[in-house]
């Protein structure tokens, strides 16, 4: 099982059904040394996905006091390739270490 971290759209529902085919139940953490931006998307299939072209974004600030809520999710690794195939180009999967102590992949910046 791989650990996913989310901060947005993969913690809608409607979104995880669509990518995942199912509801995927998570619990609260966070991301520490981020901030939360604001990006246009241009996959056309995650717009239609996710109903917006505009989507969040985690850039690094090297602060650890700064930490951006969110959800933590237990993926198979197929699932994690769902995920991977839904999100746009401007970001990359990266393993970061959370709030909670658990090192867990989250999409950044590319």
């Amino acid at each position: 099982m791989e650990f996913l971290f989310s901060y947005g759209s993969l913690r809608d529902e409607d979104v995880q059904r669509a990518v995942f085919g199912r509801r995927i139940k998570g619990v609260p953490d966070a991301v520490l040394g981020y901030r939360l931006s604001s990006t246009i998307i241009s996959d056309k299939r995650a717009i239609a996905i996710s109903g917006k072209a505009i989507h969040h974004i985690l850039e690094p600030t090297g602060h650890i006091g700064d930490q951006i809520e969110g959800t933590l999710f237990q993926l198979s690794e197929y699932e994690l390739g769902l995920a991977d195939a839904y999100e746009d180009a401007v970001y990359v999967r990266k393993m970061v270490p959370l709030r909670s102590g658990i090192d867990a992949w989250v999409y950044v910046k590319a």
